[in-house]
Parts: C-alpha cells; sequence; structure tokens
C-alpha cells in the first residue's frame, strides 16, 4: 500500500468531501459557475476590512534588520500584550502575555493544546454533531472523541455530557457557536457545564480542562451573546482564530488562550509552547501576527451574514425543509427530506445543488449548508432545492 493504513482509512472516512469538491469543479466546469449552487465551504466571501491592508502594506514594506527572524515560539511579546489586554476587556480575569500563544489558525491552536494535554488513550468529551477534523487532531496525539448527542435544538445535554465522562477524560471540547449547526450555547448552558466539570474533576481527583473553539464567536446574531468560559470556569482555554471575524482564513493566524488561574499552568503553557515547534509550526506568521494584533476591536461586515442568513432561511422555508434557526456563524443544519442524508446529498448534486451530508459531521440526518457566498447563489437556488426534496420522495 502506497499510504498508511491509517491515512487509508482516514480518506474512506471523508471520501465524501473530496467527492463534492470534485463533483463542484466538475459541474462549474460543465454548467458555468453561475448555474451551479455551491453550499459546500465555509469560505467568508466578505473581504477583509480596508484598515487590513493598510496595515499589512505599511508591515510589509517594513524594512527594520530582523523583523523577518525568527521570534519566541509563542510568538512576538507584545502582540501576546495586547491580546492579553483585550482579553482581560472582554472576558474579565487579568491576562497578560504569558497566557496567550500565538498560533497557526485555530486548528493550529487546537493541535498545541491536544499536544500538551492528550496522553495515549485519553479521551476528549465532545457534544455532536462537530467539525470533522476533531476525530483527526485527537488521532495525531494518542486521544480520541467521545461523542455525546445534543438536544433537538442542538444545545448541550449537560447530564449526558456528564455520564460521558470518566478517568480518561481529560478536556470537554465545545465549538461556540457551532460548525455546522449555528447554534448558539447558552449562558445557562455554560455554567450548568462549568458546576458539572467542577464537580466531575473533585470526584476524579484531577482538573478536566474546558475547551471552547471560537473562530465564529463574533459572527452572532438576534441579540445573542457567546458566553465566557473564562468567566465561568477557571480551568478553560481558548482557541481561535481571525479567519471568520476578518476573513483571513488563508493568513493562517490566531492564537490560544489559557485562564490565568488554571491548573499546572506553567507546565501547560510550557507544554503548549514546546508543541509549537514539535508539531513544525515553530511560530505563528510573523507579519499576521504584527497585523492582527492592530485590528483586535475591528471586524470584517460580518453583519453581511446575518442578511444572508435571512436569504437561505426564507427559500428553505419556500422548499419546505426543516431546521432550528441558526443564532450565529454562518450555517445552516437543516434535516435532510430522507433519512439518508449522503443519498440526498447525491440526489441534490443532480440538480447543481452542493451540500455536505450531516453524517460527516457526526450528525445523521442532516446536511449543512454554508451560506457565505452571493446572494445570486443563494436566491436562485430555491428551484435546485424543490426538486431535490421532490427527487428524494
Amino acid at each position: 500500500m502506497p499510504v498508511a493504513h491509517k491515512i487509508a482509512e482516514f480518506i474512506e472516512r471523508s471520501s465524501w468531501i473530496r467527492a463534492m469538491f470534485e463533483a463542484g469543479a466538475k459541474l462549474k466546469a460543465e454548467k458555468g459557475a453561475e448555474n451551479v449552487f455551491d453550499f459546500s465551504l465555509g469560505n467568508p466571501n466578505i473581504e477583509p476590512p480596508e484598515k487590513f491592508f493598510e496595515v499589512v502594506a505599511r508591515l510589509a514594506a517594513d524594512r527594520t534588520p530582523g523583523r523577518h527572524a525568527y521570534m519566541p515560539n509563542a510568538g512576538y511579546p507584545q502582540v501576546r500584550a495586547k491580546v492579553a489586554d483585550y482579553l482581560s476587556r472582554e472576558h474579565g480575569p487579568g491576562f497578560s502575555e504569558n497566557e496567550i500563544i500565538m498560533t497557526v489558525g485555530a486548528a493550529g491552536a487546537l493541535n498545541i493544546v491536544l499536544k500538551a494535554i492528550v496522553d495515549p488513550g485519553a479521551e476528549v468529551v465532545v457534544p455532536t454533531p462537530y467539525f470533522v477534523e476533531y476525530d483527526f487532531y485527537l488521532d495525531n496525539h494518542g486521544g480520541s472523541v467521545k461523542r455525546v448527542p445534543t438536544t433537538d435544538t442542538f444545545e448541550l445535554d449537560i447530564a449526558a455530557m456528564a455520564y460521558a465522562i470518566s478517568e480518561k477524560t481529560c478536556a470537554v471540547l465545545i465549538n461556540n457557536p457551532n460548525n455546522p449547526t449555528g447554534a448558539v450555547y447558552t449562558q445557562e448552558s455554560v455554567d450548568a457545564l462549568a458546576a458539572m466539570l467542577t464537580e466531575k474533576s473533585k470526584q476524579l481527583g484531577k482538573a478536566i480542562y474546558l475547551i471552547s473553539d471560537e473562530p465564529y464567536r463574533q459572527i452572532v446574531f438576534d441579540g445573542l451573546h457567546v458566553p465566557s468560559i473564562f468567566a465561568a470556569y477557571p480551568n478553560s482555554i481558548v482557541v481561535t482564530s481571525f479567519s471568520k471575524n476578518l476573513s483571513l482564513p488563508g493568513q493562517r493566524i490566531g492564537y490560544a488562550a489559557v485562564h490565568p488561574q488554571i491548573a499546572d499552568k506553567g507546565m501547560l503553557i510550557g507544554g503548549m509552547t514546546l508543541a509549537n515547534r514539535i508539531l513544525g509550526y515553530v511560530n505563528a506568521p510573523g507579519i499576521m501576527q504584527l497585523a492582527v494584533a492592530e485590528l483586535l476591536d475591528d471586524a470584517a461586515e460580518v453583519a453581511e451574514y446575518a442578511r444572508k442568513r435571512e436569504l437561505i432561511l426564507g427559500v428553505l422555508d419556500e422548499a419546505g425543509y426543516e431546521y432550528v434557526r441558526p443564532g450565529g456563524a454562518f450555517y445552516v443544519f437543516p434535516k435532510a427530506p430522507i433519512p439518508d442524508d449522503v443519498a440526498f446529498c447525491k440526489l441534490a448534486i443532480e440538480q447543481n445543488l452542493l451540500l455536505v451530508p450531516g453524517s460527516g459531521f457526526m450528525g445523521p440526518g442532516y446536511c449543512r449548508i454554508a451560506y457565505c457566498c452571493d446572494d445570486a447563489t443563494i436566491i436562485n437556488s430555491l428551484e435546485a432545492f424543490k426538486k431535490a426534496k421532490a427527487a428524494a420522495k
């Protein structure tokens, strides 16, 4: 076999993603991009704020000696200090630069956290549906996901999460707002989760970390607010990026932040910093670190996603699909018209409609729609949604 058996298995498990990419490229070449309704990728279509271009142009023109040299593996101290000040304003606990590590996106942040805390055989409790890559990240570090269903409205089921925790548990991982559902976990849920983890940590005689993956934190609607896990629970870690709020997914810049009172803080941060090297990141991109430090209070026109949400929900309403109204991110997770979501997404392709099966997110029976696309794609997709549903009967 030309590749490792494990990778061959992973390819098989994620083959539907590859199939969507391939089908989309083929359809666009055959039918014309304007005739294909592609909702498969969570790739922001809103441009970064104008200030970003001004800042990057100035930084790129700076010829100060050493500007492009290595910096500490955790990132530029002055950048981490600015992030710490921002977090102190937003969350309450007094952060310092020593609790911040600049990373290669939220994925890089999550991987250094997992590398630092996961022993072989350890489990991380994750509510379903969840971001497809979590399984692969945990496997990278010898651990595994312990899956726990959410409620019918995709809210956290605290009792089920408590039942899933065992001696093997090292952390609970939530994604708020959630990809793929767009759910925003409430303050009540986060507080209940924190109380449960406090009790479980006492019972097990060890700290169970709470990790929140928050790249969509600033993309929320209807007056909702993403609760702070830092305010709720001291053994908490946030991983995030600037990919969504600043529309910079290709620049791979983010950070990990740990609560100032977290258990074993020195060892944890030391391990995370070392993991930046061990995993080959070395450090986050230098110019991007300096750029985002000047943009912490800025954002792309994320209110546009609220408008696009209403467009796609209008299409789904008219086409007769069932869904839970998403409170954030730029996804909606409707029920597939038939139980087999993969089969339905294949039928949708026949109507030039590209959706992602919910099974890939451990949410069978649903499909994910990423509405971070141009308005014409959303508006003109109505007949395709109707025909796909009719074909599924």
